[in-house]
């Protein structure tokens, strides 16, 4: 008995390993077993070692990535969805309307991803997320808006499609051809703490198959997790398919409504309140 407790201590004292590790594994369960042990005792001290080894693989797993690993969409998350931002990768993410691929959009390598992933025309364009309102002006114009008309609308579940002009920090290589720039800060905590955390915006779309339909649960995509650095999981979003209300405000004192969307009786009002009048 007093061998199998000091042999347990042992073990308790090695470091957690990697799989190279196994054949030595293999090689300390021989020299235990060299001490006679009833199969009780051995099965005790074998469980205790693949309880170690299961530790240790996960915590390898952790630290290289897993692509389409699941996980939640909470505070705890943001810093590994950040990096995997910053490392030119694609994640899934809950918004406030639909779960979508997100990714720098200052990443032409990327954005190409998603368009892969997506099975998607590149000429189709890819709209934005940013942390905050205040960060608009730094990819599209915003200065013939009326005060306060961004902040009436945002954060929710608008698209806003503005001018990029020559001061926005977006590569050319985004939606190439286009001089417009479709604009969303949902309200949904996650994805703007990944925005912000990230420096930059982030080119986002919505996860599925292009033609599919859209997802409000992430295993309606689940076909697509693998392509996916993290897929992170807000449940079923209550807002259905219908997506964002896209609204064009390029020109002074007018707007069009793209796209019906979610919100649309919501951002209509808001907009004529402002005095901007719809476009045919």
């Amino acid at each position: 008995m007093r061998a199998m407790n000091s042999s347990v201590k042992t073990l308790e004292r090695l470091p957690l390993f990697p799989f190279p590790a196994v054949e030595r594994i293999t090689r300390r369960c021989a020299e235990i077993s060299s001490f006679g042990l009833v199969s009780q005792k051995k099965s005790s001290l074998a469980g205790a070692i693949w309880s170690r080894m299961s530790q240790s693989l996960d915590s390898v797993q952790r630290s290289e990535g897993k692509a389409g690993a699941v996980l939640p969409a909470t505070d705890a998350h943001v810093e590994e969805a950040i990096e995997a931002i910053k490392a030119e990768q694609v994640i899934a993410v809950p918004t406030d309307t639909l779960y979508g691929f997100a990714c720098d959009a200052c990443s032409s390598e990327a954005v190409n991803r998603i368009y892969e992933i997506k099975g998607r025309k590149q000429t189709s364009p890819l709209a934005i997320s940013v942390g905050d309102v205040s960060d608009i002006s730094r990819f599209a114009i915003v200065d013939h808006l009326p005060h306060d008309l961004l902040y009436s609308l945002l954060p929710g579940p608008v698209t806003l499609v503005l001018k990029r002009g020559d001061s926005s920090i977006l590569e050319k290589s985004l939606n190439p051809g286009l001089d417009s720039i479709g604009v969303r800060v949902p309200d949904f905590e996650f994805i703007r703490s990944i925005a912000r955390g990230s420096g930059s915006a982030l080119a986002l779309t919505s996860a599925n198959l292009s033609g599919q339909p859209s997802s409000v649960s992430i295993k309606d995509f689940e076909n697509l997790w693998q392509h996916c650095a993290y897929v992170y999981d807000g449940g079923v979003l209550p807002s259905g398919r219908a997506g964002s209300t896209v609204v064009d405000l390029t020109n002074p004192g007018s707007f069009k409504i793209l796209r019906p969307g979610s919100a649309r009786p919501e951002t209509t009002a808001i907009l004529e309140k402002f005095g901007l009048e719809e476009a045919p």
